[in-house]
C-alpha cells in the first residue's frame, strides 16, 4: 500500500515537473508591457515537443531540466499530461541564496526538489485567455494551492510574474515566471 501511494507521489511530482519544464521554454509576451526582461539572452519559441523537449531546446532553463532530471520526473513531464507548468528561467533560480540549487540536487534531497517543482504544475492546459482578472486560489499537483492574480498589468503566481504566457507543447502549456514558486510549508 506504502509503494502504492510513493509511487503515485512520484508520478504526479514528476508529471508536475515536466509540466514545470514545460512553461519555461517560449516567450509569447503578456500584456504587462512594464515589466523588465528575463535576460540579455534570447528566448524563442520551439516546434512543441513535449514540456520536457520544449524546455530542453530553449537554452533559458538548464536548471529547471536538471532539476527535473535529479527528482526523476523526465518521464512523468514527458507524459500524456495535459499540464500547465509555471516555468522559472535560469535567473528566477539564480535569485535564490546561494547554495540551494546545489543543494536540492542532492539525491538525499530529492523529496523536496519534487516537492517544489510538482508546485509549479498544475494537471490541466491552461492557456492565459482561461485565466479571469481577480485572484483565484489553484491546486498544483504538489497539493498546496497557488494563488493566481490577474490584472491590467499581468499575471502574477503567488510572488512571482508570468513574464511569458501560453508557451505550446504537446502535453500541455508553460507559463514563464521570474521567480522560483515554494510551496507555503517549506
Amino acid at each position: 500500500m506504502k509503494t502504492q501511494k510513493t509511487t503515485g507521489f512520484l508520478i504526479k511530482t514528476v508529471s508536475i515537473a515536466i509540466a514545470t519544464a514545460s512553461l519555461l521554454v517560449g516567450l509569447p509576451s503578456l500584456a504587462n508591457t512594464h515589466s523588465t526582461p528575463m535576460s540579455s539572452k534570447k528566448t524563442t519559441a520551439v516546434k512543441a515537443g513535449n514540456i520536457v523537449q520544449v524546455a530542453v531546446a530553449n537554452g533559458s532553463f538548464n536548471t529547471l531540466v536538471a532539476a527535473v532530471k535529479a527528482a526523476g520526473l523526465v518521464d512523468t513531464l514527458s507524459g500524456r499530461g495535459p499540464f500547465t507548468v509555471f516555468a522559472p528561467t535560469d535567473a528566477a533560480f539564480a535569485k535564490l541564496p546561494e547554495g540551494t540549487v546545489a543543494g536540492l540536487l542532492k539525491p538525499e534531497n530529492k523529496a523536496t526538489l519534487v516537492k517544489i517543482l510538482t508546485y509549479h504544475v498544475v494537471s490541466g492546459n491552461v492557456p492565459s485567455k482561461n485565466i479571469k482578472a481577480g485572484s483565484a486560489l489553484v491546486k498544483t499537483v504538489e497539493g498546496n494551492a497557488i494563488k493566481v492574480t490577474k490584472t491590467s498589468k499581468g499575471v502574477v503566481i503567488d510572488n512571482s510574474k508570468v513574464v511569458a504566457a501560453d508557451v505550446k507543447a504537446s502535453n500541455g502549456v508553460i507559463h514563464v515566471i521570474d521567480t522560483v514558486l515554494l510551496p507555503p510549508d517549506l
